[in-house]
């Protein structure tokens, strides 16, 4: 069950600010915004149970119909989730490194990187265990994914990595940061797990009065900035291109009196998230990031 599920109907209920004002007051301290998303995501993939849905990202749409990129008719319906991943992981040539996602989710992006990108080893990690079980079942593990590279998932925090030091030459992480409670403590752990001259390539959102300090939080962590791109409008975009099916999802899926909150989580259109995007209250900005 939802910590303070029933608050959080309520407060959808409400106006724009006032939801604002109460979901920033309750993630204000870093101890209940990780104990608090911890439990949402638990609980979202346990609503999601065995149904294929293999991204929770909020989609990237290109701007020119020739940037398009191709695809299997198997990964046609995640096209606008997969476009994220590409314009993240698609950065630099990943062909025959070993590669780490962090909050892998339920392994779709670890799952096109491994398929489309080539690395000789893609492993993703998170810290729900019924999401890596998930991704066991259907992306596999510890099994041989095509061209011949290998696809592994494993159960692991952001904030304390399973592996040793130098153990990856890339790591990726997509829309996955502004939910943990120690953002140095993750850059200090992908730091870490990286080899020399290693890359972070890396996306999320902030508020757009909270940029600077993100910024500053990523210049201290001693990563070289190599790339970095405001895609907000992208996302707009792809959250506009999947509208539809996310709707449906929802109703197929979610238990009546929390549907206002699933459609807050996913951004449809309306909601807090996507007024706050399309009005650049809030940044979508990606990173290519150097150990």
């Amino acid at each position: 069950r939802l910590p303070a599920e029933h608050g959080l109907v309520r407060a959808i209920s409400m106006r724009d600010g006032s939801f604002r004002f109460l979901i920033d007051k309750i993630l204000s301290s870093e101890r209940v915004k990780g104990a608090f998303t911890k439990y949402w995501y638990r609980y979202v993939n346990r609503t999601i149970g065995e149904d294929p849905i293999r991204f929770m990202n909020y989609g990237y749409a290109p701007a020119a119909e020739d940037d398009r990129i191709e695809l299997s008719p198997h990964d046609e319906e995640d096209r606008a989730n997969i476009q994220l991943y590409h314009a993240v992981a698609g950065a630099i040539d990943l062909r025959d490194l070993c590669v780490m996602e962090m909050s892998c989710g339920r392994g779709g992006g670890a799952s096109y990187v491994s398929r489309y990108l080539e690395p000789r080893l893609m492993v993703g990690v998170d810290r729900t265990q019924g999401a890596v079980e998930f991704c066991k079942r259907n992306h596999g593990g510890n099994v041989a994914s095509p061209p011949g590279g290998s696809l592994e998932f494993v159960c692991g925090d952001a904030l304390s990595f399973p592996f040793e030091a130098r153990s990856f030459d890339a790591v990726v992480s997509v829309e996955a940061s502004h939910c943990y409670p120690d953002f140095p403590a993750f850059l200090a752990e992908v730091r870490r797990v990286l080899r020399p001259d290693g890359f972070f390539l890396y996306t999320d959102f902030r508020d757009a009065d909270e940029c600077d300090a993100w910024h500053e939080q990523i210049a201290a962590s001693g990563l070289a900035m190599q790339q970095e791109e405001d895609i907000t409008g992208h996302v707009v975009r792809g959250l506009e291109l999947n509208e539809e099916r996310i709707q449906a999802l929802i109703r197929k899926l979610a238990p009546w009196p929390l549907r206002g909150a699933f459609r807050q989580f996913a951004g449809t259109r309306g909601s807090i998230m996507y007024k706050a995007f399309e009005s650049r209250r809030i940044r979508y900005l990606r990173y290519v990031l150097r150990n």
